[in-house]
């Protein structure tokens, strides 16, 4: 999935790193070329009963690149907090907070921002690459958006057969403006012919969040879609990828320990 999040340049690039030829290719061309090696190096692991320790590997590899560039951008972004206008810890203080422990508010507030921004393109992608090995004709589609007019598309994050299953680590929105765009997200699926698919795997603590969670399952409900949320979309993702992703995770964090 990879592919998805390069501009030309950077896919060209990529694409010779893997020795695939460029010339003449425009940029949905370059992305089927890469799918398509892909493809062959899982084929050929399926062939030799390896395919396991494939997806093992690649997940690993994947973890290792986001952590890596959290890392950066959190590095990054606390060097440029050194330089940042701190008047407003007078009110911090007026509310019995510290400079020192606002300091610390203020660093932990912006990592958070990019933890949980990583965490969920982390987990998306890695739920895709299980179904991407299981099934080579799915993957990422845009469809137009027939119930409105803003947006103009809807992103489905995985099609996997007549399935347009939308990934997601969690959701803890508490904007109603979401329940409409999901309403009219899933009516435009269902009015290409695919059936929405709902899978989120951590569920929201918060009572509010809650509450939009149990709205939109009415919502995948009354236009016969399906949703999952918790453990009940990690044995989702594992019936029909065949792989156990939490467990894959699971390995991995305990060799980081």
């Amino acid at each position: 999935m990879k592919v998805e999040r390069l501009n030309k340049k950077e896919l060209e690039a990529y694409c010779e790193s893997l020795g695939i030829e460029i010339k003449n290719k425009n940029k949905q061309e370059l992305k089927k070329a890469v799918y398509k090696h892909e493809r062959n190096i899982i084929d050929e692991a399926i062939a030799s009963g390896k395919c396991l320790d494939l997806l093992k590997e690649k997940i690993g590899a994947l973890a290792d690149e986001y952590a890596k560039n959290l890392n950066e951008k959190i590095v990054a972004r606390k060097e440029e907090m050194k330089g940042d206008d701190n008047h407003h810890y007078l009110i911090y203080r007026v509310l019995g907070i510290s400079n020192d422990e606002g300091i610390l508010i203020d660093e932990y507030q912006n990592t958070g921002r990019f933890l949980y921004k990583y965490a969920g393109s982390f987990l998306e992608e890695a739920a895709s690459m299980c179904m991407f090995f299981a099934n080579s004709k799915g993957g990422k589609v845009l469809i137009d958006n027939t119930q409105g007019k803003k947006p103009k598309t809807f992103e489905i994050d995985f099609l996997n057969g007549n399935d347009a299953i939308e990934l997601k680590w969690r959701d803890a929105t508490t904007d109603g403006d979401h329940i409409t765009k999901e309403h009219t997200r899933v009516r435009a699926i269902q009015s290409h012919g695919y059936k929405p698919v709902r899978v989120m795997f951590y569920y929201p603590q918060r009572e509010q969040a809650i509450k939009i969670q149990e709205t939109l399952k009415t919502i995948y409900n009354g236009v016969d879609g399906e949703y999952y949320s918790g453990d009940d979309a990690w044995d989702y993702l594992l019936k029909v990828s065949g792989y156990d992703l939490k467990q894959i995770l699971t390995d991995i964090a305990a060799r980081k320990k």
